[in-house]
């Protein structure tokens, strides 16, 4: 009886090593997608950017996420100099406007904005913007399995698709097969695919109301030499958002 138990363990674990064997780029792709595009989020992070020099500066904030990310409110809360200011992305970050508490204005921002660094950083507007860019923009092949940041990890190359007007020609993922997080991201130049131009590093994995998430992610920019440090003080995923949090007229409360 022992034996038959042991035999069949192993045939279980076969069967799920060969499952992901069996996964294609698509497929692995989608549950990555799954992961960092939840329904809806709120958090409170704390955003170091470190310059050429070694210089840092510190930005806290508050942001709200719906649509599986399709619409962003960020708030920022530190330091003084930024406090109040706030930054409306909506159509996974097509269309941005930005509010300014010390004139109390609104402005939209020009469509390639969302190129452009946020507050300076190391991510663009289009790194924050969440919806199913993965799938929709790029193709994905799955390369040979390999190791990063300690995980066994399924490899990923995404190539950009010709009608798609992402600013990355192609992107190479490491995803944590035990569940599915990219703990490595590099990022290639838009119109040189050999050229490699920022890399994501994510750690402190948690579970957060059942979905695993990175604590902790540093965007290392390869051409300018500085980087960005992104960590979640708090996080809540499956809120009830109302649309019209996601407005220009709440900008300015």
């Amino acid at each position: 009886m022992k034996q038959a138990v042991i035999m069949l363990i192993g045939v279980l674990l076969g069967l799920n090593s060969l499952s992901g064997q069996a996964l294609s780029g698509e497929e692995i792709v989608k549950r990555v997608n799954d992961i960092m595009s939840p329904a809806s989020s709120w958090a409170k992070s704390k955003m170091t950017i470190t310059t050429t020099s070694g210089d840092k500066r510190t930005f806290v904030s508050e942001s709200w996420s719906k649509n599986k990310g399709e619409k962003n409110l960020v708030r920022y809360l530190e330091p003084s100099r930024v406090k109040g200011q706030a930054v409306l992305m909506l159509n996974n970050a097509d269309d941005i406007w930005m509010f300014f508490p010390r004139t109390q204005r609104v402005r939209k921002l020009a469509t390639h904005a969302k190129r452009q660094k946020m507050q300076g950083s190391d991510f663009s507007y289009e790194d924050m913007g969440g919806g199913d860019a993965f799938i929709d923009d790029f193709a994905s092949t799955r390369l040979e399995d390999d190791t990063a940041e300690g995980f066994e990890c399924y490899q990923l190359e995404l190539l950009r698709k010709p009608e798609s007007d992402a600013s990355y020609s192609r992107l190479r993922l490491w995803v944590v097969k035990e569940n599915f997080v990219p703990v490595i991201i590099d990022y290639y130049a838009e119109k040189e695919p050999e050229r490699p131009l920022k890399r994501l590093v994510a750690s402190d994995i948690r579970l957060v109301d059942g979905i695993p998430t990175a604590m902790k992610m540093v965007m290392f920019n390869q051409e300018d030499n500085t980087q960005t440090e992104m960590e979640f003080l708090d996080v809540k995923y499956n809120l009830a958002l109302d649309d019209s949090l996601f407005t220009e007229r709440n900008l300015k409360k």
